[in-house]
């Protein structure tokens, strides 16, 4: 691998730091620039990167920051708007190792959990204890607790559960001065114990307590407070260090509340203190019934009156989506799914959700708030949406961050102004006010979030490349400042101050109180160790971002067509940040496979994308993308498509890998086994006439003499060829039937010709049974095992002449159905993306008539062509699993609908993501074992635990040799099992 730019560790002892830790330390320039972002605008490279095993790592580093007068940043999931996990020092990522449930109080309705221990996954594990943690992220199957503590997040249903900070009990955790200690409530007497140095760890946890007793004891900063912080009105006021909630609780004011750090530490953003676990507050279950009114307006005023209104009936939540997100929805693939409430194109959307014990409740309720609204006219449209389906509409809203990416072009939506929070009364003339400052700067805004409790997230639309739009990036944040200082509203609601607003602090609450936020700071953290640059002294909230003002955006030639996104650049800066690539397989899904097996952030989309926008942007090769350190973040990417669909900024990462590998190979050439899995369907053609010696070098002594010389696993059957092909079988039967349903045209693909043929037969009698006759047209193959190596030259030259034989092949009203998912859903994906010109018009009309056998199938049910009556009443159990491309662009609906044909079949789904064989990927030696964990995730657990008799289904190839190497169980496409169920 080239030289990776290793920082010159021994001007910082690194390599000794390195040899003291159980857990890990990069200081390679590849792991830096991976963790010199966040969700935010800003960048800056850090020192090192820790992983920390232990908390005795973490007392390490923390002194050897302290000696060598560095700085460490302490980072979860790394979702930060604010720039809070972006600095020049160590960034100590704990995601990975601190991860316990330590332990559940079920009586006292607490727990105490490490910082790693991701929100979802807390709330799936309390389950069974009928107990919830309460404050609730947009983030939420991500953003881990030591996050949720250090920015105080709240999330949808905070009129409710208000935030963390009302929920932390007590943290442990290290001082600047790595001593470690316990936050919880004290009594009266307790707390002047540790101001007397009496049960402290060290003199500084004793300066701390005596300095808290100072600056709350003294009545002028307690008048400070009443007439500076924001309104009390306003739940979400994250303004700062909270001294004015500590101030209101005992021994300052004669209250049952207990002085508790805790409330400190909740939005310190962990400038003071290094959290090692939590302990906390728990609720009891949300109640049985839920349902989401959600009422379509005409303006965005309209819905902020109507706010109002709907707080009347106490809800749960209330959450504002704007039209600029319902239009972005449109085009991704994942929340198109999910419009299925929206009627026409409404300004905005109030989702009022209602949690109650009987749906005739929550029914009532909604007749009583619509009849008051209409009353005012407001609103036009009031579906109401119950259950599981209101998953979908929280879907939809939660993917609004990552959707805004989506906007073509370099301006986006910025986070800087988007974290404001207003008393709900307010809220209207604030949002008329603030949009028309930003008419005065011709700027439009994206409107969307809490608007319960007053905080919506405002984000303009501004051009961070140019010089204006960095100029405006201050302009506006200084305007709404002002703005919400004038409604004594808080800046910072959820998000936190970070580098971004850290600056406009004395604005908001005086410069008194930014001294005292200061001395905070100097005491509890004398040498500087924590975070600094974040809250107080921060750098001008213009530096260190992201993007340069000026800066070129690199255009080079690709193979694919980025058009669409204005160039491969701007295609990996659609990537936001927003982490969404970091969800585990207990949240769903298939993004991302290798992060779900690593829980590295090296191996996430977003790891991926960043790479790319550097490399790309910064390198001075004639060739961009020749750099191995690129390639080795791309390495474990699985080209599983996953991210398509499910990232809201819908980054193709598999579209830009295969580019990648492509650009990189015309500078260094193609590896032999790289040209060995391209050219499979050559070399499959050359064995046609004797596939029993094909067969013979993939066993035994032989075929592990090949596997080792061309860098397969030892541990792997490679796929056999069928004795005869595909296309010489159908040439030689005669289909029998009546074929009332007409013609349809099945596609050979490689795979299926040479070694699914027994599938292709069944399938071909199916289709008999069912009405119609089968042909096969004169298509070649798809050019999917090019693409899997990004060998693009030999996929556009496949793509385009499938695209000229589709035109002459297939009738004008014919559709071509596929059984391998892979293949036949290239039509669909790449080879409008592979064409040009008229060509490029034509893949994309032809892509609208290909179908999975099991969309073509379920269509025909619909149509009522076909009838469950063909069908036997025998009663089997099914498990199904999809392919990843079936999933991400198709859906595993069709798939489930066609299996449960026979009326008595019990079809489940697997919940799993990728399978992990994802074509070549493997099979190869270096991925063998990422590809087994993969399976091990999912998969393979829920095949074991079924009866012998279970039917699995799986419509891949691959997946099923990889069900068969994993579980020793022989997985059927859905046409075999539908094939045995005909009468």
């Amino acid at each position: 691998m080239e030289h990776n730019n290793i920082l010159d560790k021994s001007s910082f002892n690194l390599e000794v730091l390195e040899k003291q830790l159980e857990g890990k330390l990069f200081y390679d320039r590849t792991m830096r620039l991976l963790y010199a972002t966040d969700a935010s605008a800003y960048k800056e490279m850090p020192l090192a990167v820790a992983i920390p095993k232990t908390k005795e790592d973490i007392q390490k580093i923390i002194l050897f920051a302290k000696e060598n007068k560095s700085s460490i940043i302490p980072r979860a999931a790394g979702t930060s708007l604010a720039g809070q996990v972006v600095g020049n020092g160590i960034v100590v990522d704990i995601s990975q190792e601190f991860t316990k449930i330590i332990s559940v109080n079920q009586s006292e309705k607490s727990a105490w959990v490490e910082p790693g221990v991701i929100r979802d996954e807390l709330n799936l594990y309390l389950k069974s204890y009928g107990l919830f943690f309460g404050p609730e992220t947009s983030t939420s199957n991500r953003c881990m607790i030591g996050g949720m503590v250090g920015n105080n997040a709240c999330g949808a249903r905070s009129v409710v559960y208000g935030s963390t900070r009302e929920h932390v009990l007590e943290i442990k955790g290290f001082l600047a001065d790595g001593n470690e200690v316990v936050f919880g409530a004290l009594t009266n007497a307790e707390f002047e114990d540790k101001c007397n140095g009496i049960n402290v760890v060290s003199t500084l946890e004793q300066a701390i307590y005596v300095q808290a007793k100072e600056i709350l004891s003294s009545e002028n900063n307690r008048n400070l407070f009443d007439v500076n912080f924001p309104k009390k009105t306003i739940p979400r006021r994250n303004t700062g260090y909270a001294l004015d909630l500590l101030a209101d609780s005992s021994p300052f004011i004669d209250s049952s509340e207990k002085f508790n750090f805790c409330k400190l530490i909740a939005g310190s953003e962990g400038t003071l203190f290094f959290s090692t676990a939590i302990k906390l507050n728990l609720v009891g279950a949300l109640k049985p019934f839920s349902a989401l009114i959600c009422v379509h307006f005409e303006s965005i005023h309209e819905s902020l009156k109507a706010n109002i209104e709907a707080l009347k009936f106490n809800p749960d939540s209330v959450e504002l989506i704007d039209h600029y997100i319902l239009e972005c929805t449109k085009e991704n693939i994942e929340q198109s799914k999910n419009r299925f409430f929206v009627k026409g194109d409404p300004q905005a959307i109030l989702a009022v959700e209602f949690l109650r014990d009987s749906q005739e409740e929550i029914e009532k309720i909604a007749e009583e708030m619509e009849a008051l609204m209409r009353s005012k006219n407001l609103g036009y449209h009031f579906p109401i949406v119950y259950g599981e389906d209101t998953n979908k509409v929280w879907a939809l809203r939660k993917a609004g961050l990552g959707l805004l990416s989506n906007i073509p072009g370099d301006a986006k939506a910025v986070a800087v102004i988007e974290d404001t929070a207003i008393d709900v009364n307010d809220l209207p003339d604030f949002i008329a006010d603030f949009n028309a400052i930003l008419k005065e700067r011709n700027l439009n805004c994206v409107h969307y979030a809490h608007a319960a409790t007053g905080e919506l997230h405002l984000r303009p639309i501004i051009d961070l490349k140019t010089k204006e739009g960095t100029a405006l990036f201050r302009t506006i944040a200084s305007d709404i400042a002002h703005l919400v200082k004038k409604y004594k509203g808080s800046l910072s609601g959820e998000h936190g101050d970070g580098r971004l607003r850290g600056e406009f602090i004395p604005l908001m609450l005086g410069d008194e109180i930014y001294q005292l936020f200061i001395q905070i700071k100097n005491v509890w953290d004398p040498w500087g160790v924590f975070n600094p640059g974040k809250i107080v002294n921060t750098p001008p909230m213009d530096t260190s971002l992201r993007y340069k003002a000026g800066q070129d955006t690199p255009m080079p030639e690709t193979y694919f067509d980025f058009s669409d996104h204005n160039g491969i650049l701007r295609a990996a800066e659609m990537c936001n940040g927003s982490g969404d690539c970091r969800k585990t397989e207990k949240s769903g899904g298939t993004m991302c496979p290798s992060y779900m097996a690593t829980r590295d952030e090296k191996h996430t989309t977003r790891a991926r994308a960043n790479m790319l926008r550097e490399t790309i942007t910064n390198s001075t090769k004639a060739n961009r993308f020749d750099d191995e350190n690129l390639l080795d973040v791309l390495d474990l990417c699985l080209s599983c498509k996953g991210c398509k669909s499910e990232c809201p900024s819908n980054v193709d990462m598999a579209k830009l890998k295969a580019e990648t590998l492509q650009q990189y190979q015309d500078k260094n050439g193609v590896k032999f086994r790289s040209k060995l899995i391209g050219n499979t369907p050559k070399i499959n053609q050359l064995f046609a006439s004797a596939p029993w010696l094909y067969n013979l070098s993939t066993k035994g002594i032989l075929g592990n003499w090949i596997k080792r010389g061309t860098g397969f696993a030892l541990e792997r059957q490679l796929p056999l060829m069928h004795k005869i092909t595909f296309d010489k079988w159908m040439k030689s039967y005669s289909q029998i039937g009546d074929f009332n349903n007409g013609i349809v045209y099945l596609y050979n693909d490689e795979f299926l010709n040479y070694f699914d043929v027994e599938i292709g037969q069944t399938a071909v009698k199916l289709l008999n049974r069912l009405g119609y006759k089968v042909e096969i047209p004169k298509i070649g193959i798809s050019g999917r095992t090019y693409l899997s190596k990004g060998m693009l030259k030999e996929a556009r030259e496949i793509a385009e002449q499938n695209t000229k034989d589709f035109e002459v092949a297939i009738s004008t009203n014919g559709i071509l159905i596929g059984i391998e998912p892979s293949a036949i859903l290239s039509f669909r994906d790449e080879y409008p993306d592979l064409c040009r010109g008229d060509l490029k018009e034509k893949a994309k009309q032809f892509a609208t008539k290909t179908f999975l056998i099991e969309e073509f199938l379920a269509k025909e049910l619909e149509a009522k062509r076909i009838s469950p009556t063909s069908f036997t009443e025998k009663t089997e159990r099914v498990r199904m699993h999809g392919h990843c491309f079936q999933k991400s662009l198709s859906s595993l609906v069709p798939l489930k609908k066609i299996l449960s044909l026979p009326k008595n079949y019990t079809v489940l789904n697997i919940p799993s993501g990728c399978c992990g064989m994802a074509g070549s990927f493997g099979y190869e030696k270096e991925h063998y074992d990422i590809s087994m964990k993969i399976g091990e995730l999912v998969l393979f657990p829920t095949i074991r635990t079924e009866e012998s008799a279970t039917l699995i289904a799986a419509p891949g190839t691959s997946c099923r040799h990889q069900i068969a190497d994993g579980t020793g169980r022989k997985a059927q496409h859905p046409v075999e099992i539908l094939f045995k169920a005909l009468k």
